[in-house]
């Protein structure tokens, strides 16, 4: 979902253009920019199931209902300080967005609490096991991320026209481009 998650901030960006492109693909990505630290100094870690050559990652931390909730709070409360509260609802719902598309497409292996206290059941509806349906809910994502921003880089008056579509065209084909990494 790497290229979904891109998608969704091209999508917003479209909506709302006071908030940069970066801080919105950054707060998409926020759980797997924390994953990665994690997965290297062995607090979390992924495995490939052979049978199938999916991914399993257990990031009981980053990737928890209650972690992504913390996270998401404290970057929409950062972000406050620089864009407004407007600005920081945004950037936390993005960031939260993270882990609702997850649970979507990972299999059963997003915890509820931080560190699967409680050994409570693990999340996700394994859209994953199915690529076709997978790949339609990312394609899908980037498909419409990559309209919405083409179609406000249309609206930058301070650039002429040539400008504009170059821009727009340049975003759009990074973001599909992307689904390559993430399929």
């Amino acid at each position: 979902m790497f290229a979904g998650h891109f998608g969704l901030a091209a999508i917003v960006r479209g909506k709302v253009p006071q908030l940069p492109l970066w801080s919105l693909l950054i707060s998409t990505q926020l759980m797997d920019i924390l994953f990665f630290p994690l997965l290297l100094i062995g607090v979390e870690s992924m495995e490939v199931i052979e049978e199938s050559g999916l991914t399993v990652i257990h990031a009981y931390y980053s990737h928890s209902l209650v972690g992504a909730i913390i996270l998401s709070v404290l970057a929409g409360l950062i972000s406050k300080r620089f864009w407004g509260s407007k600005g920081g609802v945004i950037i936390g719902i993005l960031t939260f967005s993270h882990w609702l598309l997850d649970v979507i497409v990972h299999l059963q292996d997003m915890p509820i609490l931080a560190g699967n206290m409680l050994n409570l059941p693990l999340l996700g509806l394994s859209l994953w096991s199915i690529p076709k349906a997978s790949i339609a809910l990312e394609s899908l994502l980037v498909l419409v991320g990559a309209i919405f921003y083409f179609s406000y880089s249309l609206t930058l008056k301070k650039y002429n026209l040539k400008q504009r579509i170059m821009q727009g065209g340049f975003i759009a084909v990074i973001l599909i481009s992307s689904l390559v990494f993430s399929i």
